[in-house]
């Protein structure tokens, strides 16, 4: 088993300034400066951190401080020059090894490589575990090892790979250099197999939350999908997205349709020559092709920041695979959308692919699988909730907001009289052949239809043949997967296609207790030559043209943005390198709307390290003071949205602010309980944003509460990653996210007691 993280070591190097000075960042994400400690430590350690919080920091910032170098496996060729690129611009020395390289280029970095010149080594692991490159490994310093995707390593993971599993051979050659092994999404077997098969030793694991608060998750009844996914690709006008279809065939026909209606779309999929995959995959990461129509095949490894939406025109084969994909929308946290067009009928096509498993147990897996899929698409749940329940976390508080179940609650019925005919068909046919049957059976005899396994069982002459003619196939099929979700059906895991009725299923006949369904997702109400004529017909659900994440984003200098945003892909083709390796769209946004005009200011900018300060801040200052003089600067206005509920404070954040409350330091806190410090920072925030009353001091002198305020004035409280830039590195995420939930509630609570107030005068005088 896992070690459970612990405290954080006292002793240790000065990271923010390296983490500014290299990286261009003024504070850590959450968990990643417990990570790197760890790793410096030289401990072993299995981290979980969602797509997009910051990964691969925790094994480029190491091998900054650290002496010697780093090997990181990397399972993909156009990831390994991806990060290498950045790692350069950022001034970071690093390489890799592939087969992408002359023999001659290969030799000259293999011989810099022995000179000690390079920080990090990039290869993959079928390079790395061979006989050769083992031996070479003796000859090198290396320090230390970086498993990325290491979910590849676990047959129970969704993208096994074979070649990982040889990596445990590097704890014997190399003993002495801590391991780190790195995912997006590992369920907790998972992880433990990954600690197994890497030889670890005694392994810090450290988790953070799944949740991804910057992407809407919304479900479609598939009813026209290529108008479906032309709505959402032109209402996303000029912004960057993938289409996941589950055969060529159909990705090849979504490309060509969006091509036809003026959409830069290209194909991608297994069946493809490799070199036109890989300049596919180059041309979308540098922004010469807009969509990106695409099987599983592609994907993993992808580090463009900047896809703000994803769709799955199928159905996708498990939850593991939807998380995986669907992150990566939105890796810079700006506001991402990820759409999933839903038929049943696409689960019987995956269920043709699991019966060609040879192996009775994966099958089972498989099917329970699909099964989670199923419920995902057709429960009207939170389905925030879903994602993160699959991956074991929970969820407190209301309606997260970023869903469409949680933003336009679906229409719930009284399903009792359906229920109860379908229940009783299920005992009905089980009394009559002393055998299950599973739920395509089940509502062809409620609909009284004539097949010959029907009539060969008797099952025509049941009392419930035929009493479900008032209602389609496909609403029988889908009330029999929800009394499955109710628990009142169920599938024996080992004859996962039959059903059974439950002990609460017979209960609820018997007392003929109200059972109350949900109504399936509708199909938009516009048609294809509609949504073409009007592209935003359709297309957004109840939530409008743009989404609550975006409604309440920040503004900016829009003109000047696209004027930052050209220079950016002019400086990247002349470096032979993707737009965000120059800056982030989130830099971009924060440089049009501070206006920076000398090099103190532009450091502040979140991305702006020393040699980027030294490299790119002349040319973008020199672009921002051109179109200040020409066009001047525009005023923003902080934005104004109606105070989110606030969420339910949990067992174990009362149990941190009861111990807050009695005196203990957070460290203290932290030490016993077993849980890192943010978590304990976390629980606070949480405590605050919940209404509860928090003290600020002993957490923040009053010095510096004066200080984020002033910040907070300048910029705006929507603007926490610019108040961390513009504050530096004397102030922690926890510290400032604490300050802004205090004063939030505090506001708050004095307009409710205005409010009251007002009501009272109001009714006294009437």
């Amino acid at each position: 088993m896992l070690e459970p993280k612990g405290p954080v070591p006292t002793e240790a190097p000065p990271l923010t300034s390296v983490l500014k000075q290299s990286f261009g960042f003024s504070a850590f994400r959450p968990l990643q400066e417990e990570i790197i400690r760890d790793t410096l430590a030289g401990r072993d350690v299995v981290a979980l951190l969602p797509t997009g919080g910051g990964k691969s920091l925790c094994y480029q910032l190491p091998a900054v401080v650290r002496a010697g170098l780093t090997i990181v496996v990397s399972p993909l060729i156009a990831l390994m020059k991806d990060q290498v690129d950045a790692l350069d611009a950022a001034g970071v020395p690093a390489t890799f090894l592939n087969s992408t390289l002359e023999p001659a280029e290969a030799a000259a970095r293999a011989r810099r490589l022995r000179e000690g010149r390079y920080k990090l080594l990039y290869v993959a692991p079928e390079r790395l575990m061979m006989r050769s490159f083992l031996a070479a490994l003796r000859d090198l310093d290396v320090r230390a090892v970086a498993v990325d995707e290491a979910h590849c390593i676990s047959a129970w993971g969704h993208d096994f790979r074979p070649e990982y599993r040889r990596l445990c051979e590097l704890r014997e050659i190399l003993p002495h250099a801590p391991i780190i092994a790195l995912s997006a999404t590992a369920t907790e077997r998972v992880r433990d197999d990954i600690a197994a098969s890497l030889h670890m030793r005694s392994p810090r694991c450290y988790v953070a939350s799944f949740d991804r608060p910057n992407l809407l998750y919304r479900v479609e009844a598939k009813a026209d999908a290529l108008g479906q996914v032309l709505g959402l690709v032109r209402r996303r006008h000029d912004e960057a997205g993938i289409v996941y279809a589950q055969s060529r065939k159909a990705v090849e026909r979504l490309a060509e349709r969006l091509r036809e209606a003026g959409v830069n779309a290209a194909a991608y999929h297994a069946g493809m020559d490799a070199a036109d995959r890989a300049r596919t995959q180059e041309a979308f990461t540098r922004d010469e092709v807009r969509v990106i129509c695409a099987t599983v095949a592609f994907g993993m490894g992808i580090d463009k920041p900047n896809i703000r939406f994803v769709i799955h025109h199928d159905l996708p084969k498990d939850l593991e695979s939807y998380y995986q994909e669907t992150g990566r929308a939105g890796r810079d946290g700006l506001p991402s959308e990820c759409l999933l067009l839903f038929n049943p009928g696409d689960a019987v096509k995956q269920a043709r692919f699991i019966e060609e498993k040879p192996d009775l147990e994966e099958q089972a897996r498989a099917r329970q699988k699909l099964a989670e899929v199923m419920h995902f698409a057709e429960s009207g749940d939170c389905r925030r909730v879903a994602i993160l329940a699959y991956f074991g976390e929970a969820r407190e508080g209301g309606p997260c907001g970023g869903c469409d179940n949680c933003l336009s609650p679906r229409e719930r019925w009284d399903g009792t009289v359906e229920a109860q005919k379908l229940l009783s068909c299920v005992l009905r046919i089980r009394q009559r052949s002393d055998l299950s049957v599973g739920l395509a059976h089940v509502a062809a005899v409620l609909l009284g239809a004539d097949t010959e396994k029907i009539r060969r069982l008797g099952h025509h002459e049941l009392s419930t043949y035929g009493i479900g003619k008032d209602h389609p196939r496909a609403t029988w099929l889908a009330i029999g997967r929800e009394l499955l979700r109710l628990g009142l059906l169920r599938q024996p895991e080992e004859r996962l296609p039959v059903l059974e009725v439950t002990p609460a299923g017979r209960d609820a006949l018997a007392k003929r207790s109200p059972i109350t369904l949900t109504r399936m997702p509708a199909a938009p109400a516009a048609s294809r030559r509609d949504r073409e004529r009007n592209p935003d017909a359709g297309a957004t659900g109840s939530t409008g043209s743009r989404t609550p994440s975006e409604a309440s984003a920040l503004p900016f200098d829009e003109p000047l943005m696209e004027s930052l945003r050209r220079l950016r892909k002019s400086l990247a083709d002349a470096r032979d390198v993707p737009a965000y390796v120059i800056f982030s769209d989130v830099a971009l946004r924060q440089m049009s709307r501070e206006y920076p005009t000398d090099p103190t200011a532009f450091r502040r900018i979140n991305g702006v390290g020393d040699k980027k300060l030294l490299d790119l801040g002349p040319v973008f200052l020199g672009a921002i003071a051109d179109h200040v003089a020409a066009h001047g600067k525009q005023r923003f206005d902080e934005p104004t949205a109606p105070p989110a509920p606030r969420k339910a404070l949990g067992d174990t954040g009362r149990e941190t602010l009861r111990r807050l409350r009695d005196g203990e330091p957070l460290e203290t806190i932290a030490a016993g309980r077993g849980l890192a410090v943010s978590t304990i920072w976390g629980h606070i925030i949480a405590a605050a944003e919940a209404g509860e009353a928090v003290a600020l001091d002993g957490l923040l002198t009053p010095d510096q509460q004066a200080r984020v305020a002033q910040v907070f004035a300048d910029l705006g409280t929507a603007n926490l990653a610019g108040a961390l830039e513009r504050l530096g590195p004397d102030f922690s995420y926890g510290q400032v996210r604490l300050f802004r939930a205090v004063r939030q509630t505090a506001a708050a609570s004095a307009l409710g007691s205005i409010t009251t107030a007002r009501e009272s005068v109001t009714a006294t005088c009437q």
